[in-house]
């Protein structure tokens, strides 16, 4: 395994197709999110910040039966498997196949619990805690091979992964540091993303005041600002020649111009739609936006996007799901993906959630609170932001566009 580090750029990784995309929610697989969500319903419930050591409630969606304090093996570990039975076995992590694992916690929640070891028992934590140990612990269990790259970026992890596998696949093959020339041609990437929740990780942001007592409402115009937070997981199988869906245009853009802040100006916003807004020149496309219900990003995400994409719907689902951090990109892609493929059992038309725990007065015209039909769109643009100013945005089309 490496660990390839992340510099500011702004780029467009060329065209591939979405094989298999698939999220694990605290509502279940992608199709059983994709439900709740059309039915309006959230995951998130309050819940004592520190877990079994108390503190404010606030917003998190954990799988069921998960408790916030982390196990030993960690007990979200044994479900990441079972999610990932169809992209397991040594035919993964190899030079033609190579894994992209991202994540903006990894085992986060292992080492929090070491540290605040009571007993000679809490040891059996530290094998899991650090960031390689945890995707071996993952790559183990999956029994894949060793060609698996890491990147960890916050908030647009999952979309460095889908960048940096785009560009496998157009190279040929190889590692990050090689060109491929000479080798074996990659035929498919697995990106797989993990974010689970802990004490850490909500005390975190709690401490930022952006974790509060109240619930999330993603671009509405209110006195507060507050966001939810979420277990999540993803995978996504990109290939040249193979898949429903076609994302035609990446994009990455970061301001470094503040610890947690963008630029006042939007200007980071701006540059990360501008390449996907070119490439969706002619078409109709709705908007999965970041949306994590901090008042700031959202006046500035919302007029960023009226600006790029007049009149295209804007969503986020962050106000059901909260936010799955670094895993977040790839969770959402499965999402709007299966928005745009699977029909209603009842023969309704494909339709995507709207904002979920949001009503009217909102920042713009285009966000839109309920669900909408799909069929009438060629694609979907999925946006995630994070600390620092980072930014990433892909274009998702249909088949055939």
């Amino acid at each position: 395994m490496q660990s390839v580090p992340h510099t500011s750029l702004e780029t467009a990784a060329p065209a591939v197709r979405l094989a298999a995309c698939e999220c694990l929610t605290p509502f279940g697989g992608t199709n059983e999110t994709l439900a709740a969500l059309l039915r309006g319903e959230s995951a998130l419930r309050a819940t004592h910040v520190l877990g079994a050591d108390g503190g404010d409630l606030v917003p998190l969606a954990l799988l069921p039966d998960r408790a916030l304090n982390e196990e030993s093996p960690p007990a979200w570990l044994a479900r990441l498997r079972q999610f990932l039975a169809p992209v397991t076995g040594p035919m993964w992590g190899t030079a033609r196949r190579p894994v992209i694992v991202t994540s903006s916690n990894f085992g986060v929640g292992s080492l929090y619990a070491y540290h605040h070891a009571q007993t000679a028992a809490d040891a059996n934590h530290a094998p899991y805690g650090p960031i390689h140990k945890s995707v071996a612990s993952l790559r183990d269990a999956c029994e894949w091979g060793p060609n698996i790259t890491i990147f960890s970026h916050a908030c647009v992890s999952a979309h460095l992964g889908l960048v940096h596998a785009a560009r496998l696949l157009a190279l040929g093959g190889g590692d990050a540091n090689d060109s491929g020339a000479g080798r074996a041609p990659v035929d498919e990437v697995l990106v797989v993303s993990y974010d689970f929740l802990s004490p850490f990780v909500a005390g975190g942001f709690h401490s930022l005041k952006i974790l509060n007592t109240e619930f999330p409402a993603p671009y509405m115009d209110r006195a507060t600002g507050s966001i939810g937070l979420g277990d999540g997981a993803g995978f996504a199988v990109l290939a040249r020649d193979r898949g429903a869906h076609r994302i035609a245009a990446q994009s990455l853009h970061n301001e470094m111009h503040h610890f947690t802040a963008n630029r006042p100006d939007g200007a980071g916003f701006a540059s990360v739609f501008a390449p996907i807004a070119k490439a969706a020149a002619g078409m109709r496309v709705w908007i999965k936006g970041h949306g994590t219900g901090t008042l700031e990003a959202g006046r500035l995400e919302s007029s960023a996007v009226a600006a790029a994409f007049p009149g295209a719907p804007l969503v986020s689902w962050k106000g059901a799901l909260g936010h799955t951090l670094g895993s977040c990109g790839l969770v959402e892609l499965a999402i709007a993906a299966a928005s745009m493929r699977n029909p209603a059992s009842d023969g309704q038309p494909l339709r995507a959630p709207g904002t979920v725990g949001t009503s009217a007065p909102v920042f713009t015209s285009q966000v839109a609170t309920s669900p909408f039909d799909t069929a009438a769109f060629d694609g979907v643009v999925c946006a995630s932001n994070a600390f620092g100013g980072a930014h990433a945005a892909l274009l998702l089309l249909k088949d055939g566009k």
